[in-house]
C-alpha cells in the first residue's frame, strides 16, 4: 500500500483514494487472494498517515463514529 501511495503521489496526484488503491492491489494479485477487504481501508489509511504524516494533505479520512 505504501509504495502505490508513493508511486501515485510521484505521478503528480494531488488525492489518493483507499478504496482505489485496494481495487489496483486486487487486481496485481492473483485471484482468489484473500486479505484485501474494503472493511479495512479506513485502518490501513491511518496506519499510513501514522508512518507518513507528510501525507495528511492527499489521503481524505472520515470521521470515526466510536472512539
Amino acid at each position: 500500500m505504501e509504495q502505490l501511495v508513493s508511486q501515485r503521489l510521484a505521478s503528480g496526484a494531488r488525492r489518493v483514494g483507499m478504496k482505489a488503491s485496494f481495487e489496483t492491489l486486487r487486481w496485481r494479485h492473483p485471484h482468489g487472494m484473500k486479505g484485501l477487504n474494503n472493511n479495512y481501508t479506513a485502518f490501513y489509511a491511518r496506519q499510513l498517515l501514522a508512518a507518513h504524516p507528510e501525507w495528511t494533505p492527499v489521503i481524505e479520512l472520515c470521521r470515526r463514529r466510536t472512539p
